[in-house]
């Protein structure tokens, strides 16, 4: 398996995870959705919406690859967060319809990358305006890398909540082999 087929697979488990994460968080009340759990982002709300605006951030910056202007052009036209804990949107049926769209977006850009695409170096600069430039794949398994670090803390918090999302490992998406 080459990397952009890695990468293909991590956004159908991104699509995947995030219908199972969202399907759950919509049991709970707003209250209970809004309410302040210890984790680094708050709430369930908290979280769900700073993977939302980290996948916006980085998409954006991805927006600027000569290969992904046209597959990302939508998401660079989305507003800029204005901060890592920027609560984009408040209910969970608006977060859910955005995050349902971003996964389809997300999906329709992996398949158009190419291995030669996923070698070059991409230029950014963080939140913070510090200049960086590293290997475009190292980037993409960042970004895949950072909605499981967050889904992970949201699964424990609906856990805590009373809700079970079921399966949440990867190895549930990776189809059989034959054996030659």
């Amino acid at each position: 398996m080459n990397l952009k087929n890695h990468f293909e697979l991590l956004a159908t488990y991104n699509q995947w995870m995030n219908s199972k994460v969202y399907d759950a968080a919509a049991k709970l009340s707003a209250d209970e959705l809004a309410k302040d759990r210890g984790a680094f982002f708050g709430s369930i709300l908290g979280t769900l919406n700073h993977i939302l605006v980290g996948d916006t951030i980085w998409l954006k910056r991805f927006a600027t690859h000569p290969s992904c202007q046209v597959s990302l052009r939508e998401i660079a036209t989305l507003d800029n967060p204005t901060s890592l804990n920027q609560i984009l949107f408040g209910d969970i049926a608006q977060l859910t319809e955005h995050r349902t769209w971003l996964d389809w977006q997300i999906i329709h850009w992996i398949s158009e990358l190419t291995e030669d695409d996923l070698a070059v170096t991409l230029s950014y600069h963080n939140t913070k305006g510090i200049p960086a430039s590293k290997r475009f794949s190292s980037l993409v398994l960042h970004f895949f890398n950072h909605q499981t670090h967050h889904r992970g803390q949201v699964s424990t918090l609906l856990s805590q909540a009373g809700v079970d999302i079921g399966a949440t490992d990867l190895l549930v998406q990776i189809p059989e082999e034959s054996q030659a």
